[in-house]
């Protein structure tokens, strides 16, 4: 089977630091070339990456027959518009999340994915590592018996003006950033939706972003709850309790690619972790299995897992917590 032949539009570090070095390595994601509004930065970036074609505009890159399909990591406001054009174009599209500002942004891309043909992908990359697959079927198999509630936390330090994530006119905040991963991991593991959410949510009073929010989702089965922050100490886990146990994953989001991850399954008979046992999984880099997956879709024809209409179900439940930061009251999802 070849690999599939890719284009990155942006020159954003997520894609330079980590997304394509790890599809560099990927059995079925070949890099062929990067675009930029500045063709100095896309040079530097295929010489430093060894990706083969520059181009100083997204256009360029679009109009290359050569690409099959492209990753686009560039601020949150133009994932749905360059996801368009590259669909448009008859590329295939991997974007970054959140895949939209809001859930009805998100609808529009479905029907250019009607018309176009085109797959069309969020990159939530935690659900494509080995730690969330296994710790979803552990969840499954009734391991710690009916799952009741998941809590995380996720939280780093970033107070530069000038960071795309600092910004709030083109999607900047902590909610997009990061308080979409408790949102969607506990979507995969309650195998639901949730119904409603409140949320609590601070904004930086110069730069206008959500530096500290936490929300309640609550489901059919049970609650989600977490905290995420832009502006606190650099901290992420995960707890996942149940009615006969318990799961914490130890680096959820950010899970190295140069040591193994762990899981803890808990019983609960003792206090503390006296009694939690640890599940220890080989090296290996999300990115690049999510590439090779998406990939592999566009060679095999087959159906993506997680299609264009559970982004719009994600998004609204973002919708709604930044609703009810507004009203100070539940909202609907």
């Amino acid at each position: 089977m070849n690999p599939v032949k890719w284009g990155v539009i942006s020159t954003a570090n997520i894609g330079r630091q980590r997304v394509v070095p790890a599809m560099l390595q990927g059995e079925m994601t070949q890099m062929c070339a990067v675009a930029s509004r500045d063709i100095g930065a896309a040079r530097a970036y295929a010489d430093e990456l060894g990706i083969p074609k520059a181009y100083g505009s997204y256009e360029e890159l679009l109009a290359d027959s050569e690409i099959e399909a492209v990753y686009n990591p560039l601020p949150n406001h133009l994932h749905v518009p360059l996801t368009i054009k590259a669909a448009e174009a008859g590329k295939h599209v991997l974007c970054e999340k959140p895949i939209a500002m809001t859930a009805q942004e998100a609808k529009t891309l479905i029907a250019v994915r009607d018309r176009t043909g085109v797959r069309i992908e969020e990159a939530f990359m935690v659900r494509h590592h080995p730690q969330w697959r296994r710790t979803r079927d552990l969840v499954r198999q009734g391991k710690i018996g009916r799952l009741r509630t998941i809590h995380t936390i996720f939280s780093y330090m970033n107070v530069d003006p000038g960071n795309v994530r600092n910004i709030v006119e083109i999607g900047g905040g902590g909610i997009y950033d990061i308080g979409c991963y408790p949102i969607v991991v506990s979507r995969f593991l309650f195998d639901d939706e949730p119904t409603r959410a409140v949320s609590l949510v601070e904004r930086d009073p110069a730069m206008k972003t959500d530096r500290l929010a936490s929300a309640i989702l609550d489901f059919p089965e049970g609650h989600a709850t977490f905290t995420c922050s832009t502006q606190l100490a650099k901290y992420q886990r995960v707890q996942i309790l149940g009615t006969e146990g318990r799961i914490e994953i130890q680096i959820p989001v950010n899970a190295p690619d140069q040591e193994p991850c762990r899981i803890f399954l808990d019983s609960g008979v003792e206090l503390g972790d006296l009694s939690a046992e640890a599940e220890v999984f080989d090296v290996v880099n999300q990115y690049t299995v999510q590439g090779d997956a998406f990939s592999r879709g566009i060679r095999n024809g087959t159906a993506p897992e997680f299609p264009l209409e559970d982004s719009v179900k994600n998004m609204r439940v973002i919708d709604a917590v930044f609703r009810s930061a507004e009203t100070q009251t539940w909202e609907k999802v």
